[in-house]
């Protein structure tokens, strides 16, 4: 089974590309990747001036994680000796930068270029502080500081666009028509994860990006507006622990993904077994490449307003194995359901074919019918 993807026009041998993040800090840690099987590697965030991170700064939380580094504690001149090691170890480097100006972004992109990176992801947004917030949410700015950087190198730039804006397709036409070769999307989302009640403190004392399995529906409806309004490749972000996420993402649109957070709560050995999963997938499934499923999800993904509203209603044809079960009685809202021990019983003319119980109910023990 062949993986292999084109990708702005660098060859992948297969889709899955590890995120910008603490996992991609430095050469050694994007050679484990690399190692690991990974199609490419994204960069920890480049910048001109760094500063030291804050501790602590990551606190995992139901299966979510928030995230208040800011971005790498490399200077832009140690970042050739990273960039280079990755590359002599036969990687695909994607350098993910962050500007405050269209011309510090221009320059930065020009020193990773020369660095050896294959690709520029550029880093528009933070939810860190409200600073550089701008950069991803007002058209014009995101116009200029991607038309600068496209027209100042020669390798293909991804912008990666964040979710705290309130329409993502709109800026990703911005990107396309600014000239960039592909849109990733999403980056993380502004967060408090918690708060320890007793101590009546945040579990992080600030703002910070949150990431992981949570986000990852967030990321799904990005990537399916973003492909359906623009031409250009997309890069899936968002949650993605195994093969079957990585398919949903494929399936909306995207040609490639990234994983991030997983890699931190589950090592560099879960590479491994995504990407065996995925081809065992495709050849079980009679795929020949990654073409016949992209977008396929897309074409029975309606606007709103073509919704029709059509008589379904709830059935269930067999007795539930657990008498002591009763999530879908609880859960439905329109009193449609009754438990008799092992029984259920279904009033259709109560029932309004809302569809929970099809998703609540861990036996699959119901399904939609057309009412006659």
């Amino acid at each position: 089974m062949n993986l292999s993807v084109n990708f702005m026009g660098i060859e992948l041998k297969n889709p899955l590309i590890i995120a910008a993040g603490p996992w991609t800090r430095n050469g050694e840690m994007m050679k484990k990747a690399v190692d690991a099987g990974v199609g490419a590697v994204v960069t920890e965030t480049i910048v001109n001036e760094i500063r030291a991170n804050v501790r602590p700064r990551l606190v995992e939380k139901e299966g979510g994680m928030q995230n208040i580094g800011l971005y790498s504690e490399f200077t832009l001149e140690e970042w050739e000796n990273e960039i280079g090691y990755v590359k002599e170890q036969g990687g695909v480097v994607i350098a993910n930068i962050l500007a405050q100006t269209p011309s510090e972004m221009a320059y930065i992109a020009s020193r990773v270029e020369k660095f050896g990176a294959d690709a520029i992801e550029l880093g528009v947004a933070s939810p860190h502080g409200e600073g550089i917030e701008v950069l991803a949410s007002n058209p014009y700015q995101l116009y200029e500081i991607t038309n600068r950087v496209v027209e100042r190198v020669k390798i293909p730039v991804m912008v990666k666009l964040s979710p705290n804006v309130t329409n993502v397709a709109k800026l990703a036409k911005v990107a396309e028509k600014a000239g960039a070769s592909a849109i990733s999307a999403i980056d993380t989302v502004r967060s408090i994860i918690g708060v320890d009640v007793k101590a009546g403190k945040p579990l992080l004392p600030t703002y910070g990006g949150y990431s992981g399995t949570p986000i990852r529906p967030i990321g799904l409806a990005a990537v399916a507006s973003i492909s359906q309004a623009i031409n250009l490749q997309v890069c899936g972000i968002g949650g993605i622990e195994n093969y079957y996420n990585i398919l949903e993402y494929m399936m909306l649109g995207a040609s490639t993904i990234q994983m991030g957070t997983s890699i931190i709560l589950n090592g560099f050995d879960h590479i491994g077994k995504v990407i065996y999963d995925l081809e065992k997938w495709m050849i079980d499934n009679r795929y020949e490449n990654f073409e016949e499923i992209r977008g396929k999800a897309l074409t029975s993904l309606k606007s709103f307003d073509e919704m029709k509203i059509e008589p379904y209603i709830a059935q269930t044809e067999k007795e539930c194995v657990n008498a002591h079960c009763e999530k879908c009685k609880i859960g439905c809202i329109y009193n449609a359901i009754k438990k008799e021990g092992k029984k259920v019983i279904v009033d259709t003319e109560r029932c309004t074919g809302c569809g929970l119980c099809v998703s609540i109910c861990s036996h699959k023990n119901f399904k939609l019918i057309w009412k006659e």
